[in-house]
């Protein structure tokens, strides 16, 4: 189809698209088109560096700096230390062999104590191989630490009537333990003389009241009463001996003088213990406690219950 002229056409010709007068284009924004979303992950990444960086940097000044012991360290912190709980253990293995013997029967004894002694060394460990020895009550007594490796275990036991004590030589490396010599046989430890006890204060009238209110809590306490025992005590923490023993009788209280509503006090009961056999006998049997009170209106309650420490010793 031939094109109509624009001429013969009219004005009805510049509705033409051709015709039209170009628009100018619309300024774009440069971040258009998601390149926003670029400079946001350029500033992260560049956080991010800065930061391992930084870490980088501080972490080994913060060990060093942690490492390097104060001018108030002991110079032993952080060394090896003698395993004493260990060798203890060790200690009383052995000398529960050590210490029995029958010469009707030293195979067995050369036997178990071979894992216990270094290479080379006697079997019988000094022993001549005559007589018996029979030990009992063998219990720990104290360590003397001598190095990282070394130590003296002290063992107490009782030998027919008498009490004695072992010093066992103890070595220990790389969690094993080996008897590192013969041990030596020394006096039990002795009985201590207590001082003279002072006569100090008293408040006498206290004394007499907790002599009378005292009577239920012991009695209470002795067969595990919940009852009584909610009645006499603070808080219902304390919940008896479940009648291994009954009360007898109080025979002392002793409280200081003071005048607060919360008193330490100690008490001597005699209690009744019931046999053990059928037919057996009750016995008595005095202890001293010592008692936290609280007053309550008339009432003192007992807060807490403990063995006693002698005054002044």
């Amino acid at each position: 189809m031939a094109r109509r002229s624009a001429v013969d056409e009219g004005p009805a010709a510049l509705d033409e698209p051709w015709d039209e007068e170009p628009k100018a284009p619309r300024k774009q924004w440069s971040g258009g088109g998601g390149r926003w979303w670029i400079w946001v992950g350029r500033a992260l990444l560049w956080t991010f560096v800065l930061v391992v960086i930084v870490n980088g940097i501080r972490a080994p000044f913060e060990r060093f700096t942690a490492e390097t012991p104060s001018s108030t360290t002991s110079a032993d912190d952080g060394k090896p230390k003698f395993p004493q709980t260990q060798a203890s253990a060790y200690a009383l293995q052995f000398a529960q062999v050590y210490l029995n013997y029958d010469e009707n029967a030293s195979g067995g004894r050369q036997e178990e104590l071979a894992r216990f002694l270094p290479e080379g060394a006697d079997a019988q460990f000094g022993w001549d191989g005559l007589g018996q020895l029979s030990a009992q009550h063998i219990q720990l007594l104290s360590v003397q630490v001598k190095d990282v490796n070394n130590a003296i275990v002290d063992i107490a036991a009782k030998v027919g009537s008498r009490w004695i004590t072992l010093a066992v030589p103890v070595y220990a490396r790389d969690g094993a333990f080996v008897i590192s010599g013969p041990p030596a046989l020394l006096e039990a430890p002795k009985k201590a003389q207590l001082p003279q006890e002072g006569g100090g204060e008293h408040d006498e009238e206290l004394e007499a009241q907790l002599k009378t209110q005292l009577t239920g809590f012991f009695e209470a306490y002795g067969n595990s009463n919940a009852l009584n025992l909610q009645r006499y005590t603070e808080g219902g923490a304390i919940t008896g001996l479940g009648s291994a023993v009954n009360l007898e009788t109080i025979l002392e209280v002793d409280a200081p003088p003071g005048d607060s509503d919360e008193r330490t006090v100690t008490a001597t009961v005699q209690w009744k213990v019931p046999p053990t056999q059928p037919r057996g006998t009750e016995g008595r049997l005095t202890q001293t406690y010592e008692l936290v009170v609280v007053k309550k209106s008339d009432q003192w309650n007992v807060r807490s219950i403990r063995g006693a420490v002698r005054a002044g010793s």
